[in-house]
């Protein structure tokens, strides 16, 4: 039941972030034909920045004792947030940009912790096995949500009235997510050290600060492909209706790759698993540079999915597997995540800027596969390091 809650709320949340794609293509080619690509591209940066960097205080207020307030009001944020997107006018990008970078970034994001750590309650020997099954819901929402949309806004509904259709399927989901998603207890409010006295002790640990830079450099270049592929294949000479279904191939293949590392995380070790997953993705990355046409785009977005989906599957397995205390989780998990998101953040804008009007695809590729190499050496550098790491 936990484990089904907590899918259910990836599926809502980081499965419509990933989605974005679909709204990058339609909002550059058709519906905010005012702004430019890295403009644009601010929206769901901005979502996925406010996903995870409000894993920080929800992971804190998670360890305080307030799971109900957080899951129940980012529900609710969520599902208004989806309204107040289907109200948007066109070309009026600042409206977008406040029901959906702001709105579900921060509904989705109040949930994204607290999601992950109860599974520490009902597990404690598969604990990482629970973490990745709970990841694949967010492939799952990515595979799903990609198709209800390019479906939706292909036929004759038009944008408002398809998101208003996204958004009650969203509500029913959620509200399903809340009723499955029980804490096996949940205490008051309790007093916790101050931040600061945390943070110097998670940072006396070279594996967390390991963490907390791969963190950051690796999500730069994470989000090029998710984002920009539709869009990409399109300006590549894929038909629309091909072109549409480029990043739902790209999240299916996440999807199994999210529950690919289960069989082996006990044998080969989570580390090891992380670091070969980034490695792939920088080298896919890079390989953007050579897309030309159907034989290129397919086998990449294929690939690309599957390491992309190992990869988000262990982050918070890595986490949790070097956290001796579980009653630290929601906060070292909201820590590490608070540098993914910056790195989220400021990723997408700036491709958005190298590729330019004229859609220089080989600058952006260049620059994000180099920083998710950077992120994917400070991820290796732990197996030197921790001999705790080396364990799991």
């Amino acid at each position: 039941m936990a484990v089904a809650g907590a899918a259910l709320i990836q599926f809502c949340g980081f499965g419509y972030t990933n989605s974005f794609g679909v709204y990058q293509d339609y909002y550059t080619r058709i519906y905010i034909t005012n702004a430019s690509s890295s403009a644009i591209s601010w929206i769901g940066s901005v979502n996925a920045f406010l996903v995870i960097v409000s894993g920080l205080w929800a992971g804190i207020l998670y360890d305080r004792g307030y799971f109900y307030y957080l899951l129940y009001g980012g529900s609710i944020l969520i599902s208004f947030s989806l309204f107040m997107l289907s109200l948007t006018k066109p070309d009026h990008l600042w409206q977008n940009f406040l029901a959906q970078g702001v709105g579900i970034g921060l509904g989705a994001g109040m949930m994204y912790v607290p999601s992950i750590a109860v599974l520490s309650q009902y597990f404690s020997r598969r604990r990482t096995l629970a973490m990745t099954i709970v990841a694949s819901g967010s492939s799952f929402g990515a595979i799903i949500h990609p198709i209800m949309l390019n479906n939706l806004f292909a036929s004759r509904l038009g944008f408002q009235k398809s998101v208003r259709i996204s958004a009650g399927f969203v509500s029913v989901v959620l509200f399903a997510a809340c009723f499955l998603l029980r804490p096996r207890f949940v205490a008051g409010p309790v007093k916790k050290p101050p931040l600061h006295k945390s943070l110097r002790k998670f940072y006396s640990q070279w594996s967390f600060t390991a963490i907390s830079l791969g963190g950051f450099f690796f999500p730069v270049g994470l989000y090029f492909p998710i984002f920009y592929i539709q869009l990409d294949a399109i300006k590549h000479g894929l038909s629309k209706s091909f072109a549409f279904y480029v990043l739902v191939i790209l999240n299916a293949c996440s999807f199994i790759g999210r529950l690919a590392p289960g069989p082996f995380i006990y044998t080969i070790g989570v580390i090891r698993m992380i670091t070969f997953a980034s490695l792939g993705c920088s080298v896919l990355i890079f390989g953007i540079i050579g897309l030309s046409g159907v034989g290129s785009v397919i086998p990449l977005a294929i690939l690309y999915g599957f390491f992309a989906g190992v990869f988000v599957s262990l982050q918070s397995p890595l986490v949790a597997v070097l956290t001796e205390d579980m009653s630290e989780l929601g906060a070292r998990l909201g820590v590490a995540f608070t540098f993914c998101a910056f790195g989220s953040l400021i990723g997408p804008p700036i491709q958005g800027a190298l590729l330019t009007d004229k859609f220089i695809w080989w600058r952006p590729a260049l620059v994000s596969g180099l920083f998710s190499l950077v992120g994917t050496v400070a991820f290796a550098s732990i197996l030197l390091t921790s001999k705790r790491a080396r364990a799991g």
